[in-house]
């Protein structure tokens, strides 16, 4: 006979688990939208210290590398700190730490407390990308819906790249710098008080959890997560590289200050919901075929973009921005099935995310001296046939998930 006391908890059990996700999901977001504002912000901060300190282009770019260069290096020891201490008092530490950091920074006099703020900021930083994303991953772990919830915390930090720095410069007509800037840093220190009470319980990997995980997970694959790495440092690597590339090609155009910021504002909203439509469109048609759709139409546009009137790019920059930036949702959702269960998911994370990033860092560099060699055109051009060779890389990934 069934007992009826199961009957009883099974509709309870069901909506704790329900909670469970939901929760998880939001405080990932949450933290995803804080720290990727607060990273983007230094974009709008640069002009404003370089007025006030009067330092140079390296200066300014000393500052910006700092914060990237510790969010980058540090992933990997945030992922291996979480297995010690737990996942939700790294993410509340990392973003408290955020939060500090623009503090210090807004009471700044100088070049040497700046440096040493973005350091801090970037420290900070480099807990959310791993942690927030493997939260989610492992609370819906066995539940479905998992690459689906990447795609919103994905794009939950376009959010948070929209809305932060567009606050920042409404403040900023209002108030000083130093006053904006601090405020920004009780927001960072509001969020982790927020992260502290909304992540579940049972959010960390301790040794029970890391059971259950494995119990429901799979061995994973190691060369398919070497494809999957690979696939997303290029498809990083394009997409900043052309970012870098396009303000210049806008410019040749004819565009001005305001074309160019408007064209970059329909880049973005397209490259926002990009990440949410292609992450569905991932788990119903498979990684492979998504990532051959949206990486060959990207290559195209990337070069219709060279050959169109300046009118006729600005109306197709959201579609490439769409391409551009959905390819990441499906990558993001492929990392937990390739990594294993339990806290290789957290390595995982960090190893792609430092990939990704790395990539998007060195891609301006080499593609900029292609450029100062042959030209931007051809630079550009470069950078459609690179991102081709995703093509066989996500047949590889393909593989991995089947093995």
């Amino acid at each position: 006979m069934n007992d009826p006391r199961s009957a009883a908890f099974a509709p309870e059990s069901a909506a704790a688990e329900a909670s469970r996700r939901s929760r998880s999901l939001l405080a990932a977001s949450g933290a995803h939208a804080v720290h990727d504002g607060l990273t983007d912000l230094i974009y709008v901060l640069l002009p404003i210290w370089q007025a006030q300190f009067g330092i140079g282009y390296a200066q300014i770019g000393l500052l910006r590398g700092s914060y990237s260069g510790m969010m980058a290096g540090f992933q990997l020891l945030a992922s291996r700190a979480a297995r010690h201490w737990g996942r939700a008092r790294m993410l509340v530490a990392g973003t408290a730490l955020a939060g500090i950091a623009y503090l210090i920074a807004g009471q700044a006099g100088g070049m040497a407390v700046l440096l040493v703020a973005l350091l801090l900021g970037g420290l900070g930083a480099s807990v959310q990308h791993p942690l927030a994303a493997s939260l989610v991953a492992d609370a819906h772990e066995g539940g479905g819906g998992g690459k689906q919830a990447l795609a919103q915390y994905n794009f939950a930090g376009d959010i948070g790249k929209t809305l932060i720095p567009a606050l920042v410069g409404l403040l900023l007509t209002v108030a000083s710098w130093r006053t904006t800037v601090s405020l920004m840093g009780l927001l960072g220190l509001a969020a982790a008080g927020l992260l502290w009470w909304l992540i579940p319980v049972r959010s960390d990997t301790g040794p029970g959890l890391a059971k259950a995980a494995k119990a429901a997970g799979g061995p994973g694959s190691a060369s398919g997560m070497r494809a999957l790495l690979l696939t997303g440092a290029l498809d990083s690597a394009v997409r900043m590289g052309f970012l870098t590339f396009l303000p210049f090609l806008l410019k040749s155009k004819g565009a001005g200050t305001a074309g160019i910021g408007l064209a970059l504002s329909l880049l973005f909203v397209g490259g926002a919901f990009g990440k949410l439509f292609c992450g569905y469109l991932g788990a119903r048609i498979g990684m492979m075929k998504t990532v051959w759709l949206t990486e060959s139409a990207t290559s195209l546009l990337i070069l219709l973009a060279l050959w169109l009137s300046l009118t006729g790019t600005m109306v197709m920059l959201p579609l490439l921005g769409l391409a551009l930036n959905g390819t990441s949702s499906v990558l993001y959702g492929t990392v937990p099935e390739l990594a294993g269960a339990g806290s290789k998911r957290d390595h995982a994370f960090a190893l792609f995310y430092t990939g990704t990033i790395g990539g998007g860092a060195l891609s301006p560099v080499l593609f900029g001296r292609l450029g100062d060699m042959a030209g931007a055109p051809v630079a550009v051009m470069a950078l459609a046939a690179v991102l081709l060779l995703t093509l066989p890389l996500a047949w590889q990934v393909q593989r991995g998930l089947k093995g």
